[in-house]
């Protein structure tokens, strides 16, 4: 299952969606919940978190969280159409995974590091 952090538009929801991906919308089921809250989210669903939140990067590598997959999308809204293209070719390769690992985003590149 995928996890749609609060920040993730419902466009990219939508499109996931359509693309035939689970998905829980931590804005539709869990509105306010905490990072940390998010992430026990993620593991009890033996999720991906797909966030535009930098905070996710340092619960994973300064505070050494495990057990989590995160994509994190970096991209401003003109970029939009190359991010769904990059984010699907991610998923299809990754998705689903029983491998934790942060994969940044961006319309020019995506870097992988396996957790």
């Amino acid at each position: 299952m995928i996890i749609a952090d609060e920040n993730i538009d419902q466009h990219l929801i939508d499109f996931l969606t359509e693309k035939g991906f689970d998905i829980l919308s931590i804005r539709v089921e869990h509105s306010g919940i905490s990072d940390l809250e998010v992430i026990e989210v993620v593991k009890e669903n033996k999720g991906v978190l797909l966030t535009e939140d930098k905070d996710f990067g340092e619960l994973v590598f300064a505070h050494g969280f495990s057990g989590v997959a995160v994509v994190f999308l970096r991209y401003s809204k003109a970029e939009t159409e190359q991010i769904k293209k990059n984010l699907l070719v991610v998923l299809e390769k990754y998705y689903p995974s029983e491998d934790n690992f942060f994969i940044t985003i961006t319309p020019a590149k995506t870097r992988l590091i396996r957790l």
